[in-house]
């Protein structure tokens, strides 16, 4: 069977013809993962990941390039984007304190409620833009993909939640509690 009526088995659910085509070019695919990755566990991971979404793809492969080309694009990105992952979730774990603190320190919670207030001010796009950026540590274009928006709508999202975090916080400046004492500023 040839290479193009393999493929469009393959595309409308042969589960032999995806099997036939996975024994063909999976030497190739774990070659190409495997030296994005640097080490064999991962390559599985990658290649493994590179197999579904091309599994998922067939159906739009075109042919307007050699399938192993396509593929070979395919894994290439599946791998890049696990790397990214992996990087960004290696850059927000911190390593655990030699000593955790018990409780919260004296200002500590005044701070946190008035954090809290001010993000329960911000509409819900900008809190969570606001969040997953300044907090969880995501990029805008990992945010997009999360929110089903553009990056340049996260960036903007950002832009005005800081500003309306700052207008809120300052106008909470000096202002005097219950007890007549003048607040804390931040």
């Amino acid at each position: 069977m040839g290479e193009a009526e393999l493929i469009r088995q393959a595309a409308d659910g042969d589960a032999r013809a995806i099997r036939l085509l996975y024994e063909r070019f999976a030497p190739r695919v774990y070659a190409v993962v495997r030296r994005i990755a640097g080490d064999d566990d991962a390559a599985q991971d990658y290649a493994q990941e590179a197999w579904i979404r091309a599994i998922r793809a067939l159906p739009t492969f075109r042919g307007d390039a050699r399938f192993s080309t396509w593929l070979h694009r395919i894994a290439v990105n599946s791998a890049l984007q696990a790397l990214r992952r992996s990087e960004t979730r290696r850059k927000r774990e911190a390593p655990f304190p030699d000593q955790v603190p018990v409780g919260p320190r004296g200002g500590d919670t005044l701070l946190q409620r008035r954090l809290e207030g001010a993000l329960d001010t911000l509409p819900e796009g900008m809190r969570r833009v606001l969040i997953l950026h300044d907090v969880e540590g995501y990029t805008h274009e990992e945010i997009g993909d999360v929110l089903g928006v553009t990056a340049g709508t996260s960036k903007s999202q950002l832009f005005k939640a800081r500003a309306k975090m700052r207008d809120v916080l300052a106008s909470l400046d000096g202002v005097t509690n219950e007890s007549g004492a003048e607040a804390w500023s931040i």
